[in-house]
């Protein structure tokens, strides 16, 4: 990028730089050209830039209490599936560590209503008892 000369007024040096610009096609190929503004007749909100950001780059944002009952609620539901019941009992004690630590820290978002799961019933409830089931397949 050029410097602006110490001669030339700030408004004088940037039409220069977009004719330059024009001239030399850098604005002939910008994403969505010749298509009108998206969500013009939206109001307006403050927080436009993060959701485009999240719809283009496909991405979700989930508060941490919901995010967290989220992993609680897939975790019981493959537990079953773990191999070893010592693997199990440490991706449980692994969620009750994150379960405290999203308890603690927090403070803004939904409130945090998932206590630690007494990991002991969940190994009866969703290891030892699903995998004695004759009806659960492999």
């Amino acid at each position: 990028m050029a410097r602006k000369p110490p001669a030339e007024s700030w408004e004088s040096f940037t039409e220069r730089q977009i004719r330059e610009a024009q001239e030399a096609g850098e604005f002939d190929a910008l994403e969505g050209a010749g298509r009108p503004l998206t969500d013009l007749d939206e109001p307006y909100d403050e927080f436009w830039w993060v959701k485009r950001k999240l719809r283009r780059e496909q991405l979700s944002f989930v508060p941490d209490a919901i995010s967290i009952r989220r992993e609680a609620e897939a975790l019981l539901e493959r537990l079953a599936r773990i191999p070893t019941e010592q693997e199990a009992r440490a991706l449980l004690l692994d969620l009750n560590a994150r379960i405290a630590r999203t308890n603690a820290a927090t403070v803004t978002g939904p409130p945090t209503t998932l206590a630690p799961l007494d990991v002991e019933d969940a190994l009866r409830r969703f290891w030892r008892e699903r995998r004695a089931s004759p009806e659960r397949t492999p």
